[in-house]
């Protein structure tokens, strides 16, 4: 189950949630390019200005709404040059019978006003431009459209240059203002089946002079641009939106401090004292709808384009799919620290990277949910990589820690990779060790009628000797019943594994006598053993079916130190006989030269020794 396959399956589930893109994916992506967009530098506009209806000015010019009247004397007593953008909507009439003069101060100067597209009725309407339409698509089948508008009562149309509406991308899924953070926002809308400019797009008619705009839209992408005279076209999403740049700083005034010292400026209008007006949500925090407005038209004016289209959301898809094999595959090829420094790598330069696009071009692409997605497939795949090693380790003490020294086990389970499973070819030195003469021992304990008492004998002899044989650095391979066969150099390495071997043996052969000594008192006949002790290459591994398997060993040297062990009882005071291999391991020892035997499977004689 902890395998590779299931962190795959991990991916996949997070490159489906990136195609999905449920609210909680695009709040991870829009949150980050919040981030980015707060990492640029602030740019100080000089030609557009804050005109802030505060409340030094209520406190000046009275409750709010004014009598517009107001709005003119500010007007008419200077600002000759200036071009004045009102974002309030002034679609009923004053109450105190001041549009009148409101009027002629729209008419005598730049002025646009604003009008809001509604989906709340089917009626209204403003004076608007039309615009030329190349490229063969129906623009009307594109932007956003609404059924009615909200717009500056008629006289007010009729003095002023020009009306646009005031309005954001809808908080729709799929949208950047999806969460009602206001991130981009449509430079043309329809309504009431017209087509109306945004207030950023008029003003800048209005800036440049111009009568009308030109527009390109085709039936395969929708709206491509949107050009101004022989100005640069600003591209702009299918339905028109742009996405807006928020790092503008502007100079701002309160509407009663506003006098002569403004000159050629855009003067943009808005509500600022408490309680008249709802801040809104952007990248930046919260700001006044004119401050938005502002941003808005100075992104159109900068020429400053923030890209972020369905191109760059398919090369995120692949870029969370590249990084999160790439971090499994490291996780499972190099050892843990690598892997871990190259994944943060890996992870670190995708986010770098996105950062160097949104600093240098501007390209709004999201490194953030691909570093998540390689971030939680290196903690899975570390997890099961862990888990699997642990297991190997349990296994591997399991298997060997009755056969081998607790030093030798904790050295295999810390690198399993000294066991190769499956079988390998090396040099290895063998013991097989019995007790002669078992039968009279037997036969003793069952005239005592003591079957228990014979049991716990044997297991005290196997005990002693097995204790023996791991502490000199051999592996039990099996018992078999009173016999022992063990062996040297597997699984782990070991150089002087005969010389290991034959301690082992006079070692064994030292406690069978203090341990006749030690039941001595019992009137037992004395315990006896014989041991054959052989070198040679032979096939070392875990060896068995599917279902069941054991670490042990097949070869000719097993099947002699079997045989050698059995010649034991032929000669009379030899307890302990060795192969030549063995004899030539074992150049510091002095042997004796036994005999030359036949041994069953071998053609030829060959030589035994003993110590």
């Amino acid at each position: 189950m902890y395998n590779w396959k299931v962190v795959l399956l991990t991916l996949g589930v997070l490159v489906g949630l990136k195609i999905w893109s449920p609210y909680l994916v695009d709040n991870i992506k829009w949150s980050y390019f919040d981030v980015l967009h707060q990492q640029k530098e602030s740019q100080l506009v000089d030609n557009i200005v804050l005109v802030d209806i505060d409340e030094k000015s209520l406190d000046k010019y009275g409750q709010y709404p004014w009598p517009r009247n107001i709005y003119a004397d500010i007007m008419l007593d200077n600002h000759h040059t200036n071009t004045h953008v009102f974002t309030q909507v002034f679609n009923q009439p004053d109450r105190f019978g001041g549009d009148s003069r409101f009027a002629e101060g729209l008419v005598n100067r730049l002025s646009i006003l604003s009008a809001a597209p509604t989906s709340q009725k089917d009626t209204g309407s403003a004076p608007y431009v039309r615009t030329s339409v190349f490229g063969g698509g129906n623009i009307g089948d594109v932007i956003w459209d609404f059924s009615g508008m909200s717009a500056p009562i008629k006289l007010l149309q009729d003095n002023t240059y020009g009306v646009g509406v005031t309005v954001s991308t809808p908080p729709l899924p799929d949208t950047p203002n999806f969460d009602g953070t206001v991130r981009s926002a449509p430079l043309i809308v329809s309504a009431n089946d017209q087509i109306y400019p945004s207030v950023a797009l008029e003003t800048l008619r209005a800036f440049y002079d111009q009568p009308n705009y030109q527009t390109r839209v085709t039936p395969e992408v929708g709206i491509e641009w949107i050009r101004m005279g022989r100005q640069p076209p600003i591209e702009t999403t299918s339905t028109s939106d742009v996405m807006i740049t928020y790092w503008n700083e502007f100079n701002r005034v309160s509407a009663s401090e506003l006098d002569e010292t403004y000159q050629n400026k855009i003067l943009i209008w808005g509500m600022t004292a408490e309680g008249f007006n709802n801040p809104v949500s952007t990248p930046y925090g919260v700001m006044y709808p004119h401050e938005v407005q502002a941003n808005l038209l100075q992104t159109v004016l900068s020429g400053d384009r923030i890209q972020n289209n369905f191109l760059l959301d398919f090369v995120e898809i692949i870029l969370v799919i590249g990084l999160g094999l790439i971090v499994l595959l490291m996780v499972y090829q190099l050892p843990t620290y690598l892997s871990g420094i190259m994944s943060m790598t890996v992870i670190g330069f995708s986010v770098a990277t996105s950062y160097w696009l949104w600093i240098e071009s501007l390209i709004l692409f999201d490194a953030l949910y691909s570093a998540l997605t390689g971030l939680i497939v290196f903690g899975h795949a570390s997890f099961n990589k862990y888990f699997v090693t642990y297991k190997l380790k349990e296994q591997i003490k399991g298997q060997f820690k009755k056969y081998l020294s607790p030093e030798m086990v904790d050295k295999l389970a810390e690198n399993p990779e000294l066991l190769k499973l499956g079988g390998e070819r090396r040099e290895m030195t063998f013991m097989f060790m019995d007790i002669c003469g078992f039968t009279p021992i037997s036969e003793a304990y069952k005239n005592k009628d003591d079957p228990e008492g014979l049991v716990e004998l044997i297991n005290k002899f196997l005990d002693v000797q097995t204790k023996i044989i791991i502490n000199n650095n051999g592996t039990i391979d099996k018992y078999m019943g009173d016999c022992i066969m063990s062996f040297w150099n597997a699984p782990l390495d070991c150089k002087d594994h005969a010389e290991l071997a034959v301690k082992s043996a006079l070692e064994v052969l030292d406690a069978t006598k203090e341990l006749n000594e030690e039941l001595s008192p019992l009137n037992l006949p004395p315990i006896n053993v014989g041991i054959g002790i052989s070198t040679g290459e032979c096939i070392v591994g875990n060896m068995g079916s599917e279902l069941r398997f054991d670490y042990s060993v097949i070869g000719d040297a097993v099947n002699l130190g079997a045989r050698l062990e059995g010649q034991t009882r032929n000669y009379d005071g030899v307890d302990l006989l060795l192969s030549e291999r063995t004899y030539q391991l074992c150049p510091d020892r002095t042997f004796t030269e036994v005999d030359r035997i036949q041994v069953k499977g071998k053609s030829e004689k060959v030589t035994i020794f003993t110590c």
